[in-house]
């Protein structure tokens, strides 16, 4: 059996992160941080992770921010931004510069994010 893939989510509303885990680690292993620096440090404690979904509004740093800092240091996982505000110009421009694989809005779709996890790895 493969290993599950480690995906690092990132978000300041712990309902977010308890909805996620329920939702997502029957598939994948998760790992959940409340702000960028935990995310940063997640990462450095798993650099094995494949993928990291971050809430885009976070007090200190955004989740853009977050992402911008980490793909320097880990540029080979893909990125992607969560949001329950209206998609702005700066996720669609780090959408169009590489910087995020994808943007979801919430509440998201399980079945679209696990979709879209599948077709990257070709699970």
């Amino acid at each position: 059996m493969k290993d599950k893939i480690k995906i690092i989510y990132v978000d300041d509303e712990e309902i977010n992160i308890l909805l996620f885990k329920l939702n997502i680690s029957k598939k994948f292993e998760v790992f959940t941080g409340a702000n960028g620096e935990d995310g940063l440090e997640l990462l450095k404690q798993n650099p094995d992770a494949q993928v990291v979904v971050s809430d885009m509004r976070m007090p200190g740093m955004s989740g853009i921010s977050f992402i911008e800092r980490a793909k320097k240091e880990f540029p080979n996982i893909n990125y992607f931004i969560i949001t329950g505000f209206e998609i702005s110009k700066e996720i669609k421009d780090a959408e169009e510069a590489g910087l995020i694989t994808k943007f979801f809005t919430k509440p998201f779709s399980t079945k679209e994010f696990e979709l879209v996890i599948s077709n990257l790895y070709a699970l």
